[in-house]
């Protein structure tokens, strides 16, 4: 039973929900409020959006909310800053769209961005490298905890099962991220190609899109190979990732070190977990951990560069998705591109946090530490905040 407001098709621009149009000023303090205070990860982002629009503020209805969450859900991306958008785009338009994705990002960017430059300055001192060194482990026992939630949904036949596999093997091999995506889309298609209706248009517009991506997909992918930084490459590279990346913010890690790390070498893997650590004790989304690594590479441009170029895919994709996502819905091959494309993100996690891990953990206290960490997350179900706050301390106050 839909509660407060009267459903409503999903469509682009501005539309009358519970309260029709609000005011610009309104929709940038609200949002600037939930980046300041959303700590937790993409699940907490999207449960304080509902608290805030259908219960509170009654914005929208809670199926619209629905609706909208299934279609941030649908899209590459930061699905709750997607869903930020979604909502500023439903009630200002263009407007609302750029105000609440906007001013939700800004407060962990600049938050970031102030914690970079500490540790660019002071990242070898005692107090700041004691707090990352606590803090390392409970971020690999935060992936695998995503990495468990995810899987069961995910991996919906033995034939998925096959391919995240597969997936895992390729990522592992060295070969590009990119690529892999496009490998599992076309192999968790393939039971798909027999009911494939060609003469209608679905399957065959289902099918156009990722046979013309392909090659530009792989140019993007080869063209960051070895190049030395300039503020445009770095804008792309981050620009690429936000526009391919599939699943939640931990499945980032793949992609950074992929990119930054292994390819382009203009980030240590300690820098990475760094980066991703920092990105863990920010409120607002993971996402920002580029603002991070932008600023450890190129300073406050590389900061911004990076930044605006992996959120800037996701505001473009709330735009024009939707026309699309309804089509998508509608053909079986590409659902089922897409279920292949899930489940090659989530091998991307599994195998970066076994690589991961050899960096983090380098003594006995950081296996206790994610050991611990581990079962207060799966079994006891502790909030990963309160993990990630008790690193910080037992860091900063026992191995100084």
């Amino acid at each position: 039973m839909n509660e407060g407001c009267s459903s409503t098709a999903l469509k682009p621009g501005p539309v009358d929900g519970c309260q029709g149009e609000v005011a610009l000023r309104e929709l940038a303090l609200v949002f600037l409020k939930l980046g300041t205070i959303a700590f937790g990860g993409p699940a907490a982002h999207i449960a304080l959006m509902e608290e805030e629009f259908v219960t509170r503020r009654k914005w929208l209805g809670r199926e619209e909310f629905l609706d909208r969450l299934a279609a941030a859900n649908l899209l590459p991306g930061p699905s709750s800053t997607e869903l930020a958008i979604f909502v500023g785009y439903e009630k200002r338009g263009w407007q609302g769209l750029l105000v609440a994705g906007g001013c939700f990002i800004v407060p962990a960017a600049v938050l970031v961005t102030i914690i970079a430059a500490v540790y660019v300055r002071y990242g070898a001192l005692p107090r700041v490298s004691g707090a990352l060194y606590a803090l390392k482990p409970v971020v690999i026992a935060i992936v695998v905890q995503a990495f468990a939630k995810m899987a069961p949904s995910a991996v919906k036949s033995k034939w998925l099962a096959a391919v995240g596999a597969i997936s895992g093997i390729l990522y592992a091999l060295g070969w590009h991220t990119v690529l892999i995506l496009a490998v599992a889309a076309l192999l968790a298609s393939a039971s798909s190609i027999r009911n494939l209706d060609w003469r209608g248009g679905g399957g065959k517009h289902a099918w156009f899109v990722p046979l013309g991506a392909k090659p530009l997909l792989l140019m993007m992918g080869a063209a960051t190979v070895m190049l030395p930084v300039t503020l445009g490459r770095l804008f792309l590279v981050f620009a690429k990732i936000g526009a391919v990346l599939f699943g939640s913010g931990y499945v980032l890690l793949a992609f950074l070190r992929a990119d930054l790390v292994d390819r382009l070498h203009w980030l240590t893997e300690r820098q990475l977990l760094d980066a991703v650590a920092v990105g863990q004790v920010t409120p607002g989304p993971v996402f920002t951990t580029a603002t991070f690594i932008g600023y450890t590479i190129a300073g406050l441009p590389g900061a911004v560069a990076a930044t605006v170029g992996i959120f800037a895919p996701a505001f473009l994709f709330v735009a024009v998705s939707g026309k699309l996502i309804p089509k998508i819905r509608r053909s079986n091959v590409a659902g089922a591109m897409l279920n292949g494309v899930v489940v090659a993100s989530l091998a991307f996690m599994g195998v970066v946090a076994l690589q991961l891990a050899r960096a983090a953990l380098v003594d006995l206290p950081t296996v206790v530490i994610v050991l611990a960490s581990l079962v207060l997350l799966l079994k006891i179900r502790v909030n990963s905040v309160w993990l990630i706050a008790a690193a910080a301390v037992y860091g900063i106050l026992f191995r100084a």
